[in-house]
């Protein structure tokens, strides 16, 4: 049986399923034209020469063009098992399952939402689980997470820095919101900040304590998970930010980003630096993770370098003036958007374009996707003609978005939970079908 990157391609070779195409379209075109007289106006969100959409009803809304009469509220609903849910017709977003508001919104961090087990979580004080299925509040507490806190959920166990500025770091049970991990650190780092964790490690980034409590210099560095222990530290260059970090860890490498520009992986059991590299561009947001391979949004073009050595393996290049944003693998497929309202699905591996959707002019673009089945969805930045879009993960087609109406201008969040979706807009949670 072939793979969803071999059927995709196969899909694209022979034409079929929204494949390149052959010559440049007259959207296409007057994409280009728009980017030429000013990147500013194109990347501030939809770009009026899009086709028309009339005003949803109900806050939800279908792909641009989508026929008059539909109604955005009839869209999936619960079947009789609970996770039963019916296919809305095209061009129709499903009925949200549940609302419920949440404490600080999507102001926080990359991972300011979280699902752990049947329970979801938003960054915030105070922070809160709900059920996933009901939306139901299951505990709440006060002053554990700090402002902007990263959600950092790794073998059942919820990460965060102490909300006392202790130093300590303190494991939750995301279940019932228990303390059942902590370790101190107070007296040699100052406000250490998880920022990746595996099986045996929370990996964290703090500033060295100097004698007159000055903090010159920040390292990074390994706690273990069962001992709360320092397992390793390393310095970090002099000068480096401690915030805009982004990373994670695959096998024997812990791979982050920085607001300095760099590509940096260290061995996870010794903390020594196997290579570091500059790109062209800041780039904090999130990297994709396929194999062997970081890649990573650096400016016009995607980047994937070798986890062993740093080589680069192949590169992808955007249209002139437009950038990548926040590329994902999901399923053994990478997705990533464009500041021209393009999305591809590529080869991880080999870089090669599967498909691209070209027709978005109408809607902001993706910066954060999850997979459910066959459907790809993108939460997207800007709200006014954004929200959460759906497409068919095959073809890229656009089937359907989703707004709540609310008009505010924060970026979206979206996380799967079996067949569900949980998305975050500014203060509002909304739960989803995931059709």
């Amino acid at each position: 049986m072939r793979t969803r990157t071999e059927r995709t391609a196969a899909a694209v070779e022979t034409g079929t399923h929204g494949g390149e195409r052959s010559g440049p379209s007259r959207r296409r075109l007057l994409r280009l034209a728009g980017t030429g007289l000013g990147l500013a106006a194109l990347g501030a969100g939809a770009w009026g020469c899009g086709p028309a959409e009339g005003p949803a009803a109900g806050g939800t809304s279908g792909p641009p063009g989508a026929g008059k009469g539909s109604d955005a509220r009839t869209g999936a609903t619960p079947g009789a098992e609970g996770d039963a849910f019916t296919t809305p017709p095209p061009g129709t977003a499903p009925r949200p399952l549940w609302q419920a508001e949440a404490a600080t919104g999507s102001f926080g961090a990359l991972d300011a939402l979280a699902v752990a087990g049947d329970v979801v979580l938003v960054s915030g004080d105070p922070l809160v689980g709900r059920n996933v299925v009901t939306g139901k509040e299951v505990w709440s507490r006060a002053e554990v997470a700090v402002p902007g806190a990263k959600l950092l959920v790794s073998g059942g166990t919820l990460y965060l820095a102490s909300a006392r500025y202790d130093g300590d770091l303190v494991g939750l049970d995301p279940a019932t919101g228990e303390e059942t991990w902590r370790s101190r650190l107070g007296r040699r780092f100052s406000q250490p900040r998880p920022i990746a964790a595996d099986e045996r490690h929370v990996y964290v980034l703090a500033g060295i304590l100097e004698k007159d409590f000055s903090t010159p210099h920040n390292v990074i560095a390994a706690i273990d998970t069962t001992s709360g222990k320092t397992v390793w530290q390393e310095r970090r260059d002099a000068g480096t930010e401690e915030f805009g970090v982004t990373a994670q860890v695959v096998g024997r490498h812990l791979v982050y980003t920085d607001y300095r520009e760099n590509v940096t992986v260290r061995d996870t059991a010794t903390g020594r630096q196997v290579w570091t590299k500059k790109i062209g561009r800041s780039n904090s947001g999130r990297f994709a993770v396929h194999g062997d391979l970081a890649v990573v949004a650096d400016g016009q073009r995607l980047r994937a370098f070798a986890l062993a050595d740093g080589a680069e393996r192949w590169s992808l290049a955007t249209e002139e003036f437009t950038r990548f944003h926040d590329p994902a693998v999901l399923d053994g497929v990478l997705y990533a958007a464009d500041s021209s309202h393009v999305l591809r699905a590529v080869d991880p591996a080999k870089g090669r374009t599967l498909w691209r959707n070209d027709d978005l002019l109408g809607v902001a673009y993706p910066w954060q996707f999850a997979l459910v089945g066959g459907t790809l969805y993108g939460a997207t930045e800007l709200d006014d003609k954004g929200g959460v879009l759906a497409f068919d993960a095959r073809t890229g087609k656009h089937r359907w978005r989703y707004n709540d109406g609310s008009g505010g201008f924060e970026r979206w969040y979206v996380v799967p939970s079996g067949k569900r979706l949980v998305a975050l807009h500014g203060k509002r949670l909304t739960a989803l079908p995931a059709v």
